[in-house]
């Protein structure tokens, strides 16, 4: 087809972050973000989240004293359309 011609890797890689040896039952609380619509996001939304969300446990409890764990995967693949970034390119 001419509008999907491939379909691009994600850009997320890393499904978990922290501790990932600890089970779940060995912290002393969980947290879960949740949707209460259904929504179409992006890889590169998901991999911006992952990063903000460790980031912050980094520096607030330390390294070794979380475990986040992306549970959506990004299958399915969202259309962008094609924009010139050019100098000139808006005229």
């Amino acid at each position: 087809s001419k509008y999907c011609r491939g379909v691009p890797d994600p850009k997320i890689r890393i499904f978990d972050c922290g501790k990932k040896k600890l089970p779940c039952d060995e912290f002393p609380a969980a947290a879960h973000m949740v949707c209460d619509e259904n929504q179409q996001v992006t890889s590169e939304c998901l991999e911006a989240a992952r990063i903000a969300t460790n980031k912050f446990m980094v520096t607030n409890a330390g390294r070794d004293f979380f475990h986040i764990r992306m549970r959506p995967h990004p299958y399915h693949v969202l259309r962008i359309n094609k924009t010139l970034s050019c100098a000139g390119a808006d005229r």
